[in-house]
């Protein structure tokens, strides 16, 4: 074998492992994926983006659904527009301190809604300069696991509405015998991978769709079962960022 043979093989295999190394450098996982919708006004995020962003408060997100959506669970940190729509810009306007360069990342209720889409033109109008839209959305954030947030009003409103929902408490078994809120199964943190197991079973397997609401001493209790759950198949999983003490206040009685 000559040495311009030699050359040529060397060169075909320099070629084939950069080729393989361009194709492997493109590979997209789920978490990084967008919608990718060609012809929009402002960029998109992914989901590896957004928990970072929730992690790091790196921007501030912005729920564009409506104030009842938002309650009854939402992406944690993010923030809520609480006046008409004619009004969001200003109201964004004065949530940022009138920073218009501020970053901010839009969302609602997944790639067939359009609200966010409408609220980032708005502001793109108005001269916001660092707009950006997790498009996919809070659907799409609870399939993969994400963390979802519930506010009190949420809570108040599924327990009389949702004969389903299920609420688990997560403080210790002594604190749930001296008194908890009516129909709430105990798990405490301590306790959650015999319960996935099945070694008990406080949690849903006929409907892993079907809603659970954790709630414990305080937001960090529940969350904590919330992230335990998050790699396992319940889909519909929010926790309470408040304190049971208020929880028990605002269902007494009902």
């Amino acid at each position: 074998m000559n040495q311009t043979t030699l050359h040529l093989i060397a060169m075909a295999a320099l070629v084939s492992l950069v080729s393989i190394g361009a194709a492997a450098a493109q590979t997209v996982t789920i978490y990084q994926a967008t919608l990718a919708e060609p012809n929009q006004s402002t960029q998109e995020v992914n989901t590896e983006q957004v928990r970072r962003i929730v992690a790091d408060g790196s921007a501030m997100l912005v729920d564009s659904r409506s104030r009842a959506e938002y309650a009854a669970g939402h992406i944690p940190g993010a923030r809520v527009l609480n006046g008409p729509e004619s009004a969001h810009v200003a109201e964004l306007e004065h949530l940022v301190g009138g920073d218009k360069s501020r970053a901010l990342v839009l969302y609602c209720d997944g790639p067939y809604c359009g609200q966010s889409k409408r609220l980032a033109e708005q502001l793109v109008a108005a001269g916001f300069t660092n707009v950006r839209r997790y498009q996919l959305g809070i659907p799409i954030w609870r399939a993969l696991g994400g963390p979802t947030e519930i506010e009190l009003e949420g809570i108040v409103r599924i327990f009389n509405v949702d004969l389903t929902a299920l609420f688990i408490d997560a403080r210790s078994v002594e604190e749930f015998e001296k008194g908890t809120i009516p129909t709430a199964r105990s798990l405490p943190v301590e306790e959650v991978n015999d319960a996935i197991n099945k070694r008990i079973d406080p949690l849903p397997r006929d409907d892993f769709n079907r809603r659970v609401v954790l709630f414990g001493r305080d937001a960090a209790q529940a969350r904590a079962i919330a992230d335990l759950l998050a790699k396992r198949p319940w889909q519909n999983v929010s926790y309470f960022s408040g304190s049971f003490e208020t929880l028990a206040a605002a269902l007494k009685n009902k």
